[in-house]
């Protein structure tokens, strides 16, 4: 038999040849997807996507100075965060992942904006990590405005400060506290310039949580800081670092908004009438308030609105959270009046104090609804 020239296979050799090749192509294809890789982010304004449903944003919107984030599919941490500005002033940036809109920059699927009075619930989750060399806060910001606005900044932001460490403070001054979400809360409001503001502060750092956007939401709206008809905008999670910052980290983020609620108010809108009975002395006074349900529905997590006149001040409260101290306040219930059934009535009591000649409220609101 001639033997085939050099190089050259047989049929069988040949053959075996294109069965490892099928093989090899079968194994890809047939393989696991790999993980995602990380993503480094160094430009200012530079994001990426994670989960097909969020959006991570690096935001050095406040220095020159180099930051970097490694976005990771659950969260980022922050790698490099050069420089530090004045602690009395505004922070260097806001490192976050939201869902939303951003400056036009949209969460992939989002159904943000949404009107507040169409979400029945906002489930949110985040897991943080800190760090103790640096000076910063941990802020989970929600965003409201009168209209449906994805193009830029919001008419009022609601920030809840999860942890701050060295001498920085929200925007405005303290109002008092409140309870929301089952946790104690120090209340500041202000404005940026821009915007409103209203922050939640939590007495000890809190790593991570699940809770209901829009119990917060809630309690803006009583406070008169948005209205039923505003829309939620998106929700963020991340860090307003002033120093250093290096090694902050959200672990894990997630958010939905459910749409096909029809009033976000707990309780919705109520017949009532109250009685305000108040015993005054020179430079002070007390008030017994008396809330009665004279609908045929009970009412839930009521909340009673209403100004005290020029010159009162609120010292302290029982059966109810009264807040803030002077001017348009809001009383929400203990844990052990929170509904009101048909017939039946609340009572709450405040003590203060008071300058010039005293004056009753002449207009009370429970739930949104005027009450005689």
């Amino acid at each position: 038999m001639r033997p085939l020239p050099h190089g050259t296979r047989t049929p069988h050799a040949l053959l075996g040849t294109l069965l490892t090749a099928l093989a090899t192509v079968v194994a890809l294809l047939t393989a696991a997807p790999a993980a995602q890789a990380d993503t480094l982010i160094c430009e200012q304004y530079g994001s990426t996507t994670i989960q097909g449903r969020y959006v991570a944003q690096n935001n050095r919107w406040g220095t020159s100075a180099t930051q970097c984030i490694n976005v990771t599919d659950t969260g980022f941490t922050v790698t490099q965060a050069d420089g530090s500005v004045p602690t009395n002033g505004a922070p260097k940036s806001y490192p976050s992942v939201f869902n939303g809109c951003h400056y036009t920059n949209c969460s992939p699927g989002t159904n943000l904006p949404a009107q507040l009075s169409t979400i029945s619930s906002a489930p949110s989750s985040i897991s943080y990590g800190y760090v103790g060399n640096a000076v910063y806060n941990a802020s989970y910001d929600i965003w409201l405005d009168p209209t449906p606005r994805t193009d830029g900044v919001n008419r009022t932001e609601i920030m809840i400060w999860f942890n701050r460490v060295g001498s920085i403070q929200p925007i405005g001054s303290p109002v008092g506290n409140a309870t929301v979400g089952g946790r104690n809360w120090e209340v500041w409001t202000g404005s940026n310039g821009s915007n409103d503001v209203i922050s939640f502060v939590a007495p000890s750092a809190i790593s991570s949580w699940s809770f209901d956007v829009m119990d917060f939401v809630r309690q803006t709206v009583s406070r008169g800081m948005a209205q039923n008809n505003w829309y939620l905008t998106s929700v963020q999670a991340g860090f307003e670092p002033w120093q250093n910052g290096a090694g902050l980290a959200v672990n894990s983020f997630s958010s939905s908004v459910n749409t096909g609620g029809t009033n976000p108010d707990p309780g919705g809108p109520a017949q009532c009438d109250v009685t305000y009975a108040t015993n005054v002395w020179q430079g002070g006074f007390t008030a017994d308030v008396t809330v009665k349900n004279t609908g045929s529905a009970p009412v839930d997590g009521w909340r009673l609105a209403f100004t005290l006149p020029s010159g009162q001040r609120i010292t302290n409260a029982w059966n109810a959270t009264v807040s803030p101290s002077t001017g348009a306040v809001t009383a929400t219930p203990a844990a052990h009046n929170t509904r009101i059934a048909p017939g039946a009535s609340a009572t709450f009591g405040f003590q203060g104090s008071h300058t010039g000649t005293f004056a009753q409220p002449d207009v009370f609101t429970l739930n949104g609804t005027a009450c005689s």
